[in-house]
């Protein structure tokens, strides 16, 4: 990695503040896009106005958009699923109008999406080219991905279809609560294909997209699949905790409602991270076992 900057936008959140750390422990400089007057050098304050001045991406080796609301704040009544949108698309548009300013001169943009993309698509080895899904979140990926894209037409741009997260801080946290108390069980028929990754793998592929010509969607979810059920057990087994008590569908929808239950827990989507391993990306943790135990060390 070169010495210019990377500019962060979101790196308050559980993947940015990872990837600073991990930047800054190699000396690289970083610096955040935050929504607050800047208190330093390595920070500056962005959307208001509705704007960022260009000038704060020129000559950096990348721009990482990482903004969004968090997916994990249940239920997704309607007004929240405006904020979910407008939390995504607003500051992806805004970067992209910074970069179309610098023309030649703008820096790669790795800007977040997510493997909601595809939604439910039961039985599908679903690679970047697959279609995408029919799912609240699938149809936001969709527009998220739009934004950013409007940006290729003067750099390179990566879209992180980041799997969930297998972390005690992301969507692990629910589930070692309720496993911890003995209520651990399958969530629908627990069969469902869940894509994931390791928060140590998500950081370096994040970092390898920076460093190669990876561009496009990527799937940054781990390299074998692994079902709602078995990730249960998995952990159920690492806290010697029984794992019993289903969660039916219904109930689900019932209680988080449909968009969000149909979105990140119903849905079975077997997400495969083609363009990383095409481009020479190796795995830390390549199984949802070892990602589990790593993340409850």
């Amino acid at each position: 990695m070169n010495d210019s900057r990377i500019v962060v936008s979101g790196a308050s959140g559980l993947i940015g503040g990872a990837l600073t750390r991990s930047l800054r422990g190699d000396g690289v400089r970083v610096v955040h896009l935050v929504r607050r007057p800047a208190r330093n050098g390595d920070e500056i304050e962005w959307l208001t106005g509705g704007r960022l001045d260009p000038d704060a991406l020129a000559g950096a080796a990348a721009v990482v958009n990482l903004n969004g609301a968090s997916i994990g704040r249940l239920p997704w009544g309607a007004g929240y699923r405006r904020t979910l949108r407008e939390s995504r698309l607003r500051p992806t548009s805004v970067l992209a109008d910074a970069l179309l300013f610098l023309k030649a001169d703008a820096p790669p943009l790795l800007s977040a999406s997510a493997v909601g993309y595809y939604g439910d698509q039961p039985g599908i080895r679903l690679d970047e080219s697959a279609a995408s899904g029919e799912t609240f979140l699938a149809g936001l990926c969709v527009e998220w991905e739009r934004e950013a894209m409007r940006a290729a037409a003067a750099t390179r741009v990566a879209l992180l279809r980041t799997a969930p997260i297998l972390h005690p801080d992301a969507v692990l946290k629910p589930m070692i609560t309720l496993t911890r108390l003995g209520l651990g069980g399958p969530l629908g028929s627990g069969r469902q294909v869940w894509p994931w990754i390791s928060l140590e793998d998500e950081v370096r592929a994040i970092r390898h997209i920076i460093d190669s010509d990876l561009h496009g969607p990527v799937n940054l979810t781990g390299p074998h699949r692994a079902t709602a059920g078995g990730i249960g057990r998995t952990l159920a087994s690492l806290l010697h905790r029984p794992y019993l008590i289903p969660a039916p569908a219904w109930a689900l929808r019932l209680g988080l409602g449909r968009a969000a239950a149909d979105s990140l827990l119903l849905a079975d989507a077997d997400a495969v991270p083609e363009a990383l391993t095409r481009g020479g990306f190796a795995f830390r943790h390549p199984t949802a076992p070892e990602a589990l135990a790593a993340a409850l060390d």
